[in-house]
């Protein structure tokens, strides 16, 4: 629902920020290392992820794009929730976590508290393909000043893409285009060779 929010850091804590956005204070969860990254800013831009159940709609934030993929992907492992994920999040950095589980490094991941031999065990087997797909750059942001080929990359991966078999198609349809494309027309000719 939210896909950032921008605003004064109205208080910064250890476990949540409050964000003032145009005099409504925003009560975000956040993990160790946004806390950190965050520093002593006076404005800030945080990722966020709405959780909501029956009895509570919960705001997590994260420091950057990356922090809040790596969330996501934690999240979809069975048996782990947003307070599990935001705990490793505090624990290790978000590149210490993407190393741990692509090298299947179940004691690493044991050493975060909450997590036994079988959910470690659990998250390796669920993530490992994903994020070895990926590999350590989706953890990092995209530059602001994209180029047609940066955002048309962006959106394949966003898509479900691995982010290397999407830039040999858009290489491919960049060597066939006759003239300049928008980023539409190399994302609808890159599916084709996808």
């Amino acid at each position: 629902m939210y896909d950032y929010i921008d605003g004064k850091l109205a208080f910064k804590g250890p476990t949540y920020i409050v964000i003032d956005v145009g005099g409504i204070g925003y009560h975000i969860n956040i993990s160790l290392n946004t806390y950190s990254v965050l520093g002593d800013k006076e404005r800030c831009k945080i990722y966020t992820w709405l959780h909501i159940k029956e009895d509570a709609h919960t705001i997590y934030g994260f420091a950057d794009e990356g922090e809040r993929k790596l969330f996501l992907h934690l999240i979809s492992v069975s048996g782990i929730g947003p307070t599990t994920a935001r705990m490793m999040l505090s624990s290790m950095s978000p590149a210490e976590i993407q190393q741990a589980i692509v090298s299947a490094n179940v004691a690493v991941i044991q050493k975060i508290k909450g997590i036994g031999a079988k959910s470690a065990q659990r998250i390796i087997l669920e993530l490992q393909d994903k994020l070895k797909k990926d590999g350590i750059e989706s953890l990092i942001s995209m530059p602001i000043h994209n180029t047609i080929k940066d955002e048309a990359l962006s959106a394949l991966v966003m898509l479900g893409f691995g982010k290397q078999i999407a830039e040999k198609a858009l290489d491919n349809v960049i060597k066939k285009a006759e003239g300049s494309l928008t980023v539409e027309q190399m994302i609808k000719e890159a599916l084709k060779n996808l």
